[in-house]
């Protein structure tokens, strides 16, 4: 990278932007996609939002801030999906604000504010273009756009609205100058009197009010203990009454008083939750997108895998497939294990050298147009079972086919985890590997689904029936480790088949299906030529 060093260009930047000759009138970049969501998109979850919000209120949503990735690079930016979701807005620095209602000042009437990184001509030469206010409003279609240095002066007076709607507040060192994060969010502490939260507390109890059911109650409780003896839990009557009393009974209570008194923070969870776990038609074409583009590509490292080949090599296959079709990123670090790795759940260093005739275990989605894909694929690099990996992967393809006649309206979200232990708990007794069904966790760590979409954990109700729109994974999963209590011959088999599907009112319908899941296609599909086959690379010396 051969640029100025960090001295140098704070030098350069703080000159007069008349210098360099540019003007401060937006101009749109040339030849972009044109299958983005639309203002009017945005426009309307805005509304639906407003529409949700209890009368006198307003909500508030930050940007992201921008991370460091190597002294003066950071990492390539990624906006906060709630913010994007609400307005497309995809820069830092910012802040919109929703009113339930209308509100008025010396310039007219408004329902909503929006606050932007300011434009920096010298700036944008070397980090990109900027929409400033004038972009915000061209193509965006925001009438009320400020500079969010403005954001401080606003004369907005919190205290009036009985409720104030907003996600977690933890500062941030991001964002220098008065437009900055850390500022935006220092001066809305300040205007509103609100103070930070213990975001875990908050995510814990969101967590019980939404999620927890009789049914998993005691797989909720062990996820709360680890973190039971800080004070912030000890000081909370719920966390306390549900951690001594952890039966049914508490259960409803403490989800009832947690809905009964809900905070801001709880209030946007539950909002935000409502309103993207159900897609829009206009989200469903790009998760499809997304999902498809996944599935070619991964049916492609079938094809290109080798024994002598890396890891790193086989997520370059896929990274070159997503790019090929326009995915801009990955949804999150690609997970490449053969034989051991594959079972380690989120293995992401990728760094064997060579699969050898192991099972390959791919856990790699595109993102496209802020849309993640989640899908995972086993395959042999030899390109042929062994009787015990097959075993294995016919127990987690048989629960995957079992949960998809679950995937449709009205079947409650539970349904599926407990239908795939079910089938899996049957399965490892069958084969000798457990004695109870009590024991499947052993061998089977994690749950079977969660909502995909601007996040690959994206949000959504989980304590809830399926409704149509949702988009979920299927992906159950079994992983024997060495030194597993069973038969060497067993062990380092790691299998996980993920699919998406969309949930509709009478049937799932499988998005995922361009990368072979039958063990017969997959070993057809391995022995078939890449296009990867031909390329040739010289030897570095």
């Amino acid at each position: 990278m051969n640029l100025f060093n960090k001295t140098f260009l704070v030098a350069a930047l703080a000159c007069s932007s008349a210098m360099y000759g540019f003007s401060q009138s937006y101009q749109a970049p040339e030849s972009q996609p044109t299958d983005y969501l639309t203002p009017a998109f945005h426009a309307g979850r805005r509304q639906a939002l407003r529409d949700m919000m209890p009368a006198n209120s307003v909500a508030v949503i930050f940007a992201y801030p921008e991370r460091v990735f190597s002294k003066d690079v950071n990492f390539v930016y990624h906006p906060n999906p709630d913010l994007y979701y609400f307005s497309g807005y995809k820069e830092p620095d910012a802040v919109l604000l929703v009113f339930k209602e209308m509100q008025s000042d010396a310039d007219g009437s408004y329902n909503e504010l929006i606050f932007v990184r300011h434009r920096d001509p010298a700036q944008e030469s070397w980090t990109g273009r900027r929409l400033g206010v004038e972009g915000t409003k061209a193509e965006l279609g925001f009438k009320r756009v400020y500079n969010s240095e403005e954001f401080a002066k606003f004369p907005i007076d919190y205290k009036k609205f009985k409720t104030i709607i907003y996600d977690d507040l933890d500062n941030d060192d991001s964002g220098s100058g008065a437009g900055g994060l850390k500022n935006l969010i220092a001066v809305f502490k300040e205007k509103t009197g609100l103070k930070s939260e213990d975001k875990g507390l908050q995510n814990d109890l969101n967590i019980i009010n939404n999620y927890a059911t009789p049914k998993n109650l005691d797989r909720i409780i062990a996820f709360i203990k680890p973190r039971a003896d800080k004070e912030s839990y000890k000081n909370n009557e719920l966390i306390q009454e549900l951690m001594n009393k952890p039966d049914s009974a508490t259960l409803m209570d403490v989800k009832a008083k947690i809905a009964a008194n809900p905070s801001g923070t709880a209030l946007f969870d539950k909002y935000t939750n409502d309103l993207r776990g159900t897609k829009t038609p206009e989200e469903l074409a790009l998760v499809k997108k997304a999902v498809v583009i996944s599935s070619i590509a991964h049916a492609e490292a079938m094809r290109a895998v080798k024994p002598s080949m890396s890891e790193r090599e086989l997520e370059g296959v896929m990274r070159y497939v997503h790019d090929k079709y326009g995915a801009e990123e990955e949804g999150y670090p690609p997970i490449v294990g053969a034989g051991a790795n594959g079972c380690i759940l989120h293995y992401e260093e990728n760094n064997a050298t060579e699969v050898k005739n192991q099972l390959v275990l791919m856990d790699v989605g595109a993102m496209y147009h802020g849309y993640s894909a989640d899908v995972t694929r086993t395959f042999p690099a030899n390109g042929k079972f062994t009787e015990e990996q097959k075993a294995i992967y016919n127990a987690v393809y048989d629960a995957q086919e079992e949960v998809f006649k679950l995937c449709k309206e009205g079947v409650n979200y539970s349904d599926l985890e407990t239908k795939t232990r079910e089938v899996l708990s049957s399965r490892l007794i069958a084969l000798g590997l457990i004695k109870d069904a009590k024991e499947v966790g052993k061998y089977y760590p994690h749950g079977v689904s969660h909502h995909i979409g601007l996040d690959v954990h994206d949000k959504g109700g989980y304590g809830v029936p399926l409704k149509a729109g949702m988009v979920i994974t299927v992906e159950p999963g079994i992983y024997i480790p060495a030194g597993s209590p069973c038969d060497k011959k067993w062990w380092n088999i790691g299998v996980r088949i993920e699919d998406d599907v969309q949930i509709g009112k009478d049937a799932g319908i499988l998005l995922s299906g361009d990368a072979p899941r039958k063990w017969q296609d997959v070993e057809k599909t391995v022995a078939e030529k890449s296009i990867f086959d031909a390329g040739k690379f010289p030897a570095l010396k």
